[in-house]
Order: C-alpha cells, then structure tokens, then sequence
C-alpha cells in the first residue's frame, strides 16, 4: 500500500508542472514624457528584438520634435495614449487650459503618423475627473500605474530594474521614462528576467482585455485584476491537483480597481530635449 501511494505522489509530483506551465502572468510597460530621440530609437530596437509591445504616452511638444519616432511607434505595433502637450500639471490650468492642451496634443500625435491616441495618463497622475469630462479627450480610459520606480530620479539602472522585479504582479501596470539610457536598460532587463521567470508584456489594451476588463472613457485604472483566476486555479490544484484535465479554465471577470487617494509622491520632471 506504502509503494502504490509514494507511486500516485510522484505521478502528481510529475504532471503538475505541466498543469501549471498553461498559466500565464501579464505585465504592461509603459513609458511616460517621450518621444526623445535616441533614447527612444534605442528602445524601440531593443523592444523589437523581443517581441515585446509597450504603451507610450507622448507629450505633444516631443512629438513635433520627433515625429518620425511617433510615427515608428505606431508603425511596429505599441500603443499610444496622450500625456497632454506641454507636461503642465492639470491643477495648475484652467478647465478650458486643459481641454486646449489636450486637443493639441491629441492633433501632433495624429499628425505625426501616430493615429488617435487610445488611453490618456495626465501629467504627474494629477487630474480632476470633473474636468477631463468636459475636454475633448472625455472619452479616454485614464490610466495611472501600479509600480513606479521613480527611474525619472536615479541613474542607477539595476537598483531601477531589481524594485521593478521584486514589486511585479500579475495584471500590474508598470511606469518608467524613456528618456535616459538608464531607463532604458533598466526596461530591457526587467523583460529578460521577468519573461524568463513566465511573465508576458501586452500593452495597456491588451492586458485589460486579457483581464476580462471593458476600459471605459473618463474610468481611471491603475492595475488589473487576475483575482479570481488565481484563487480558483489554487483552489483546483489544492483539492484535486492535476485530475481533471477536461476541466476548463475559468473565465475572466471584469476587474475592480483601487482608487487612487492622492498624485504621485514626487511629480516628474521635464528632462531637456535631445
């Protein structure tokens, strides 16, 4: 009897890395305040020699200075959103400032070749939901972050990429710059080791829809939530691991999401143009 359960423990032991290798964790990369020439250009390179698609939200200043970078964004697949024209904070304009900084911003991005901004991440994380009503991007998914490094300030890329490594969840949206070769090392590493360890990097659109979640224009998100896959899939392996394999998989939920109580510690900067 002793050999025939140590026998059912190590089938259980064998086939259960199987069972859990169908499961899969999503991240979204997203990079704030660009484009911003080589920078940029270095880290679409590396990003194409990944496969990997990240979501930029450009600055419409930096557009007209690079507009063939916004338009090389669009053309290898990355998603754009909008971070206003001028990197003003949103509290310091008038509500009518506000809206005119968002239709110049979203006219240069459409201009350079970028299509129509699909998100909007106000400069800072700093917005009042009354007035984005009322501006011509009302009907954009504002979308903040749920990990920040804070790369903007340091120049040291490994401590940037081992804060990203150790905070990363599953359905996390995390913020970086591409506006220092720092930054951008710090990015490319966090794919390696992070797709090494079983992560995917999808845009902001893509891991909302990968979540069950239907992004909805003015609602604000800073994550999304795999919560109940998690917990069933556990539960599964818990009770009767790896027993039925006709058993689906369970189906995604609309996520909800933490609101978010206060703007960014340290509001970022506007690096000089290069």
């Amino acid at each position: 009897m002793r050999r025939i359960i140590c026998m059912a423990l190590l089938c259980c032991l064998l086939v259960l890395p199987v069972c859990a290798a169908g499961e899969e964790s999503y991240l979204a990369l997203t990079f704030d305040d660009g484009p911003s020439g080589r920078f940029t250009s270095r880290l679409l390179d590396g990003l194409a020699e990944r496969e990997v698609h990240a979501t930029f939200f450009l600055c419409g200043y930096r557009v007209e200075q690079y507009p063939e970078l916004t338009a090389r964004i669009a053309r290898e697949g990355h998603e754009i959103g909008t971070h206003g024209y001028a990197h003003k904070f949103f509290s310091a304009l008038s509500a009518k400032d506000v809206c005119c900084d968002l239709e110049k911003a979203q006219r240069c991005i459409e201009d350079a070749g970028g299509g129509q901004p699909t998100l909007l991440r106000p400069p800072g994380g700093i917005y009042d939901s009354k007035v984005l009503q009322q501006s011509v991007c009302a009907d954009l998914p504002v979308v903040l972050w749920s990990v920040d490094p804070e790369d903007w300030r340091r120049s040291d890329s490994g401590a940037v990429a081992a804060d990203i490594i150790r905070e990363a969840k599953n359905g996390d949206v995390i913020l970086l710059h591409d506006m220092s070769d720092s930054s951008v090392d710090a990015a490319l590493r966090v794919i390696d080791e992070l797709t090494a360890q079983g992560f995917r990097f999808v845009t902001v659109s893509e891991l909302a829809a990968l979540s069950g979640t239907q992004l909805q224009g003015g609602q604000v998100y800073h994550r999304f939530s795999f919560a109940k896959n998690d917990s069933i899939s556990k539960r599964e392996a818990e009770t009767e691991p790896c027993t039925k394999p006709g058993f689906p998989p369970p189906l995604p939920r609309s996520a909800s999401f933490i609101a978010r109580q206060s703007p960014r510690r340290s509001p970022s900067r506007v690096p000089m143009a290069y």
